[in-house]
C-alpha cells in the first residue's frame, strides 16, 4: 500500500494558520514586537528588564493589586502607603500605550498572578495619534490578554484623565472613555473608574492645581484625589 503523500507546504501553512486563529490564543508570538504595530517603542525592553531585577531581588507578593500602565501609574510612588492593607505592586513605565501593556502581559502582569489589575494608559496613545476607537479595541485586547491565562482576575480602567498641556485632546478622550465605558458596561469582572469628570473645573476645563509644571503629571493634590476615587474599588471579595 503506497505510503500518502505529504501536504504541499503551502497547504501545510494555511491549516496551521487556520488552527492557530481557531485556538483564539491571544499570547503574544515569540521575537521582538514589531513597531509601532504591536508596542509603541522597543525603549520598553530596558523597563522590563528593570522590573525583573526588581523582582529577583524583592519578589512582588501574590494576590496583589497591580498597578500598570503610563506614567501616571510610574509616578504614584505613595501607592503602598495609599491603599494601607492592600498589597500593591506598581509596573507603570512612563509614555507607554495601552498595547505595550498587553504586548508585554506575560513578563509584568501574568507572573504576578493578581487578584485585580488596575490600568491607566489611553492619553499617549490619543498624543500619539490614535483614535478613540482604535483605544477601545486596544482595551478590548488587553482584557483578552490577560483573561486567556488568568481568567478570574478583576480588571479596572481608569480613564483617560483631562491635562492642562493636553487640552485639545479633551473632545478625544471623552469620546473614548466613553466607548470604554460602553464597552466595560458588557464585561463580567472589569469596572470603570471615572477620575476624568472630578478633574475638571466647573468650566469643563483641567483643574490646574492638581497638576506639576509640565502641566501633564500630576503633583500630590492630584494623587489625593485619585486615591479618593480609586479606593472603594480596591476592596476584596
Amino acid at each position: 500500500m503506497p505510503l500518502p503523500r505529504p501536504l504541499p507546504a503551502c497547504l501545510l501553512a494555511c491549516l496551521m494558520a487556520l488552527l492557530t486563529a481557531c485556538a483564539g490564543t491571544p499570547a503574544r508570538s515569540a521575537g521582538p514586537p514589531q513597531i509601532p504595530e504591536q508596542v509603541s517603542s522597543a525603549d520598553w525592553e530596558q523597563d522590563m528588564q528593570r522590573f525583573a531585577a526588581a523582582d529577583a531581588v524583592a519578589p512582588p507578593p501574590k494576590q496583589a493589586v497591580l498597578f500598570i500602565g503610563s506614567s501616571s501609574i510610574r509616578f504614584w510612588d505613595t501607592l503602598a502607603a495609599d491603599f494601607p492593607g492592600v498589597p500593591v505592586i506598581n509596573r507603570g513605565f512612563g509614555g507607554s500605550e495601552i498595547r505595550d501593556s498587553t504586548w508585554y502581559a506575560d513578563r509584568i502582569v501574568v507572573p504576578y498572578a493578581p487578584r485585580m489589575i488596575v490600568l491607566y494608559a489611553g492619553d499617549n496613545d490619543l498624543a500619539s495619534g490614535r483614535s478613540p476607537l482604535q483605544l477601545r479595541d486596544d482595551f478590548r485586547a488587553f482584557v483578552a490578554r490577560v483573561r486567556h491565562d488568568l481568567p478570574r482576575v478583576k480588571i479596572a480602567y481608569i480613564a483617560n484623565k483631562p491635562s492642562p498641556s493636553r487640552v485639545r485632546l479633551l473632545p478625544a478622550q471623552r469620546q473614548a472613555n466613553s466607548l470604554i465605558r460602553q464597552d466595560i458596561a458588557t464585561m463580567k469582572g472589569v469596572q470603570f473608574i471615572d477620575i476624568f469628570t472630578p478633574m475638571l473645573d466647573a468650566q469643563g476645563q483641567p483643574r490646574e492645581e492638581l497638576f506639576l509644571e509640565d502641566r501633564l503629571h500630576m503633583n500630590p493634590a492630584g494623587y489625593e484625589l485619585w486615591k479618593r476615587v480609586v479606593a472603594p474599588r480596591l476592596a476584596a471579595d
